[in-house]
């Protein structure tokens, strides 16, 4: 189910011509860990944190251990994990990830 963060992203994301993401990936064989988007061609996660000024599960000490494991986990496998909270949700910083994700491209 998509947050409206997320959709706020994805409407950014295309309007400024951003390359097809996947939604939900697992990026990993074994654990359930899903990406809230990959663009697979960089090997780039992108993480929209919601409830940070709520005292939602990823700001709680327990959620924001697992998010370190994730993001340490997936780093070590060779993704650049990029997070982006809801004041980063702006056509100008989505820009600047979309020519980051365009230059890591193989």
């Amino acid at each position: 189910m998509s947050s409206v963060l997320e959709n706020r992203f994805l409407h950014l994301w295309e309007h400024k011509g951003g390359a097809p993401l996947e939604r939900e990936y697992r990026f990993h064989p074994e654990r359930r860990w899903k990406a809230d988007f990959a663009h697979l061609g960089s090997r780039t996660i992108i993480e929209i944190e919601g409830g940070v000024w709520c005292h939602g599960r990823h700001t709680s000490p327990k959620g924001f251990m697992a998010d370190a494991e994730k993001y340490l986990t997936a780093t070590l496998s060779g993704w650049t994990v990029i997070r982006l909270t809801s004041p980063q949700l702006t056509p100008e910083i989505i820009e600047q990830v979309i020519e980051y994700v365009r230059s890591r491209e193989t």
